[in-house]
């Protein structure tokens, strides 16, 4: 895997995560205080950056073969399942990702709760929702980087994408002070699902012994493929998908029933 596509897919991966985290720390900020919801994702960005610290040469001192089929393996448990989502959102089966409609109701939430201050943080509640926003989303981040930074064995590289893709996300969401609703998070999700599903399948089977025609190159026909077989996903479910008419006749014959 080269080192470019290796950035690439990274940064597009973490990318989704900054979204979310971003929209949380930006509705505590708004909603309670900004000292405290900086704070608290300042103290969830320094525990990630030990774990990947600690576990980075953990995980890349592991035999090659073998990490690549437990990382492929659940690589393309993630990505099968971002892949899932993103065909039913995409297909009218499942509502899409409003950011705006998650940082309203992020910003009641924080609003409706009394302020506690604790030690040096003027606003404990605002505090804990930014750490705790910043943390979970984060460790889908760490998850990323490790899986594949040492699978490229270039931990630092995929470090340094994830850190690019947090920091250009952050800085356009502080910049703004709004939900980032402008991404096009859904279609991020979509091209995620599809490169963690190949990458899943890729180092999967070159774990279990396979080898690729072209080796790296294969990936150029795989990722196009999975893309290819997600479209007709798409395009078959929305063409089975009921009209609201029919659901509404539909509903309406099950409750004379």
């Amino acid at each position: 895997m080269g080192a470019s596509a290796l950035f690439i897919a990274v940064f597009l991966a973490c990318a989704v995560e900054a979204v979310e985290a971003t929209t949380i720390v930006l509705a505590a900020g708004t909603a309670r205080d900004w000292r405290s919801a900086a704070t608290g994702m300042a103290v969830a960005l320094v525990v990630l950056a030990v774990v990947v610290a600690v576990l980075g040469p953990a995980v890349s001192a592991l035999p090659l073969r073998g990490l690549r089929l437990v990382v492929g393996a659940l690589l393309l448990v993630f990505g099968l399942q971002w892949l899932r989502k993103a065909v039913l959102r995409a297909s009218g089966h499942k509502s899409l990702h409003d950011e705006d409609k998650i940082y309203a109701e992020q910003l009641v939430a924080a609003a409706s709760q009394e302020p506690t201050r604790a030690a040096l943080v003027p606003d404990w509640y605002g505090f804990t929702l930014s750490f705790k926003g910043v943390l979970l989303e984060g460790l889908e981040v760490v998850f990323i980087v490790l899986t594949f930074g040492s699978n490229a064995r270039n931990v630092g590289l995929a470090a340094i994408a994830a850190g690019c893709a947090v920091a250009v996300i952050a800085t356009v969401g502080v910049a703004v002070r709004a939900p980032l609703a402008r991404v096009p998070e859904n279609t991020l999700k979509f091209v995620v699902g599809i490169m963690l599903t190949a990458f899943g399948i890729f180092w999967g089977a070159e774990g279990a012994g396979a080898h690729w025609p072209g080796s790296d190159a294969a990936l150029l026909a795989l990722v196009p493929a999975i893309a290819l077989f997600g479209v007709i996903l798409v395009a078959v479910m929305r063409g089975n998908a009921a009209s609201p008419h029919q659901s509404v006749t539909v509903a309406a014959t099950k409750e004379a029933g």
